[in-house]
């Protein structure tokens, strides 16, 4: 039987109808461990990318979907254990807590998953985007694969420098895409309105360019009656 295979060039490409929605545990159990342990994979769907290499954009694959790469960690320092996540521009940053990925059929842990945002720019400074990247890896070597993937076969030594990327672009919901463009609007009308309430309209103004201001017209009434006064006191005295 002919091996299923859907990558060309490095682009995952199903037949129509076809999706590819794994779990978190099928993600580690059936493609990262075996990746891991270079042994054949259920599909060839993931392919290995550098993706602290390139740009979210700039990784092959359908930008509008969930995108998934086989890579291998980069050390940030050569004495150290954490990853080098930097790119050419910007940088992976991650946030909350890592999640325990657990094997329901064994009960036992099996892998973490990490959620990194890619900032445009260099640390401390850089831009928050809408990129996300869920982070694969296995517990460590020198945890044992579940007894399940083992089939009565000696098992290859685990290389636990492979982790699986999950890489997608997060849509916003529609109440914050209206919040953003609220914040983005510039309250002009507003401003005006707030400054001709808190304007003594009693004063009248230094300049007009307009007659059809507010303002002006209330001064103008305001000296005709008091024309019209001055006119009837001296008609009185007379």
């Amino acid at each position: 039987m002919e091996k299923f295979t859907s990558l060309k060039n490095g682009v995952l490409r199903l037949p129509p109808g076809f999706r590819f929605y794994p779990t978190d545990e099928e993600l580690v159990l059936q493609y990262l461990i075996k990746r891991a342990l270079s042994s054949p994979l259920p599909a060839a769907v993931i392919p290995d990318a550098d993706v602290c290499r390139f740009d979210p954009w700039d990784l092959p694959g359908d930008l509008e979907r969930e995108r998934y790469f086989f890579s291998t960690r980069e050390a940030k320092y050569s004495n150290g254990r954490r990853s080098n996540r930097a790119t050419g521009s910007g940088y992976w940053k991650a946030t909350g807590i890592d999640r325990k990925i657990v094997s329901t059929k064994e009960n036992r842990l099996i892998g973490f998953k990490k959620t990194l945002v890619f900032y445009t720019g260099k640390p401390p400074n850089g831009l928050r985007t809408d990129w996300v990247m869920h982070e694969y890896r296995l517990v460590g070597s020198s945890e044992a694969p579940p007894s399940s993937f083992n089939d009565g076969l000696e098992l290859p030594t685990l290389n636990p420098n492979w982790v699986l990327c999950r890489i997608f672009l997060k849509k916003r919901s529609t109440r914050e895409r209206d919040e953003k463009k609220k914040n983005n609007c510039k309250p002009v009308f507003h401003q005006f309105l707030r400054t001709r309430n808190d304007t003594d309209l009693n004063l009248s103004p230094c300049s007009s360019s307009s007659g059809s201001s507010g303002v002006t017209e209330i001064s103008v009434n305001n000296h005709q009656e008091q024309e019209e006064t001055s006119s009837c006191n001296s008609f009185r005295k007379r």
